[in-house]
């Protein structure tokens, strides 16, 4: 099995982060990396953060001046990622989530908080390996069901809930 370095940071105070989230986000990065059979070892930076820090970087890189839940930051193309030197790991990009939005998007599918951290993360994971589904069709459907596979894989599909053992 490849060596997955997952860095998480929390840069907001407005939510709470529950136990086991952070066991959850790397969970999540390391069964999309094994459903897409990605060998190599490789490094993925997570950041929490609050809806105006998120708003800034969505209007920054994004031209929309908007809140938003999640923001991918993929450091490939085509499959060529830059390298650590130090680890030899493959540098796949930020992946920045925004725990208000991810809250307030809880409450309203009617689902754990753990859960839609899940799949903003399993859903970044997949654009920071060069998935789009911005123009719809096809690719937005493969998209869509490997992110299922991820979840449903991980025990938290959308029919199911989740409770991590000691939590």
């Amino acid at each position: 099995m490849n060596k997955v370095k997952v860095v998480i940071s929390n840069r907001q105070n407005d939510v709470k982060i529950p136990t086991g989230i952070r066991l959850l986000v790397r969970r999540c990065c390391n069964a999309a990396l094994r459903l897409e059979n990605f060998t190599e070892d490789a490094e993925i930076a997570v950041s929490f953060v609050s809806n105006e820090e998120i708003q800034r970087l969505n209007a920054q890189y994004r031209g929309k001046d908007a809140v938003t839940d999640v923001l991918s930051f993929p450091l490939g193309e085509n499959g060529k990622y830059d390298k650590n030197e130090t680890t030899g790991a493959l540098l796949l990009g930020d992946i920045v989530i925004s725990m208000p939005k991810a809250m307030e998007q809880a409450q309203a599918y009617g689902h754990s908080l753990q859960r839609e951290v899940g799949f903003l993360t399993t859903h970044s994971m997949f654009h920071l390996l060069g998935y789009d589904h911005e123009a719809g069709g096809l690719e937005a459907v493969k998209m869509r069901e490997k992110e299922e596979t991820v979840l449903t894989m991980l025990g938290i599909s959308k029919d199911a809930s989740y409770v991590m053992a000691n939590d």
